[in-house]
């Protein structure tokens, strides 16, 4: 099974749009690999520099109404060639979150209450996935850990495992 997790970045921020993500200007770019280097480059938060921050990180961890903003892949996309496999929020644009299904990625909503104890965790932070057994794991070498359960539809679920809906497809048609 695909496992997912590693190190966060913590965006401590909601209505992060699609063109923060990934500016509209580069979705012309004619591969996924040439997005790269344009991830969430138009995020503005205070102390977050994209092109230092996000090397090494393979977990957004976030606030509220994540990927709102127009329907595009290439959103998902960004974050699938940067190596970041999984989003939490406490909630998601629609299309935004089927798209990172779709991809094999997870986008798994959590309660408030749970973002801010990830968030209290920040610094020195692991997190893994067990899909399995539907749980979050955050350990920071620092303090505390956490353990946070989440629940997915099964459809989902095994969008994921199977690497995507393209995998998925092939596998049941």
């Amino acid at each position: 099974m695909k496992e997912f997790g590693g190190q966060p970045l913590f965006l401590d921020r909601s209505d992060i749009n699609t063109d923060e993500i990934i500016p509209a200007k580069y979705l012309t770019e004619n591969s996924k690999e040439a997005l790269k280097t344009h991830i969430l480059e138009d995020l503005h938060l205070e102390s977050f520099d994209p092109q230092n921050d996000i090397a090494g990180k393979n977990i957004i961890v976030t606030r509220s109404n994540f990927g709102c903003g127009s329907s595009r892949e290439h959103a998902v996309w960004v974050f699938e060639v940067n190596d970041i496999n999984v989003v939490i929020a406490e909630s998601f644009a629609r299309i935004f979150r089927q798209n990172m299904f779709n991809c094999g990625m997870l986008a798994i909503e959590l309660p408030k209450e749970d973002i801010n104890s990830l968030f209290s965790l920040e610094v020195g932070t692991t997190i893994t996935v067990d899909l399995e057994h539907n749980l979050i794991s955050a350990v920071n070498g620092q303090g505390p850990s956490l353990s946070i359960t989440f629940s997915m539809n099964e459809f989902d679920r095994d969008l994921v495992l199977a690497g995507g809906w393209l995998a998925y497809a092939d596998q049941k048609y």
